[in-house]
């Protein structure tokens, strides 16, 4: 290896790429599909913490409907209370504790999905309490019921408008996948280290991963406003639908 810096940087982007190559894919897979599942449980936790009241004499759905909420909110509180670094040990060791033996990409899979889930509860509720109330109360009026209002009415306009939010998330898993090299998931930090123990040049193979880092997040980011701008466009030629009256014939 060269002795000059520049010139080590491009003796490990040109002969060790692959290694770059397959860190960079395992980081971009765990954040995207950790995003996704975050979202969808993020729904779900959401749902919980924004349950309708109990009306008079409905003892048994108050009931659940307490005990699902404090649920709901101790999860949100312990996954954003608690390091992204310490969950990864805790649930990786402690199911191998219990069950044994499992792969710590499907590990850095749920530790990320688990994470994200507790943020993008807190996203999708503000988004939805953000909704003017006379649209649920519409809704009801004209005959649909509390989940079809919400699912229809209430959930698509909540959704768009976090989409900045939702993007930014996924942004943050990029760069948070570093953490789980702690129970060694083959990152783009941790596959780095092969190559610091074989030619004992930590400066150069820190200085290209973070260079690669910072292009992902970059990208990510055009891509993202991007679609947000394309949504926004959108939604400037969405038309309300209007039922029309017949004329009354005189």
């Amino acid at each position: 290896m060269p002795q000059g810096f520049f010139e080590g940087v491009w003796f490990l982007l040109s002969t060790q790429w692959f290694i770059f190559y397959t860190g960079l894919m395992t980081t971009i897979i765990i954040a995207v599909l950790g995003t996704f599942f975050g979202f969808i449980l993020g729904l779900l936790m959401a749902s919980l913490r924004l349950l309708p009241e109990a009306k008079q004499g409905q003892y048994v759905y108050r009931f659940f409907r307490t005990v699902l909420n404090s649920f709901a909110k101790s999860y949100i509180q312990v996954f954003r209370g608690t390091p992204m670094i310490v969950q990864a040990t805790v649930i990786y060791y402690g199911v191998i504790y219990v069950a044994g033996y499992w792969s710590a990409f499907v590990a850095g899979i749920v530790v990320v999905s688990l994470n994200t889930t507790a943020y993008m509860a807190e996203i999708i509720r503000g988004t939805i309490q953000a909704i003017d109330k006379g649209q649920m109360e519409a809704g009801l009026s004209i005959g649909m019921n509390y989940l079809k209002t919400m699912w229809f009415v209430i959930l698509p306009q909540a959704i768009r408008n976090a989409i900045p939010a939702i993007g930014n998330e996924l942004v943050v898993n990029i760069k948070d996948t570093a953490v789980l090299s702690v129970i060694a998931v083959s990152d783009l930090f941790y596959s780095s280290r092969f190559l610091i123990t074989r030619y004992y040049r930590p400066f150069e193979v820190y200085f290209i991963i973070s260079v690669i880092y910072l292009l992902l997040t970059i990208s990510s980011s055009f891509i993202l406003r991007t679609f947000e701008k394309w949504m926004h466009i959108q939604s400037k030629f969405e038309k309300p639908t209007s039922q029309t009256t017949p004329e009354v014939a005189k």
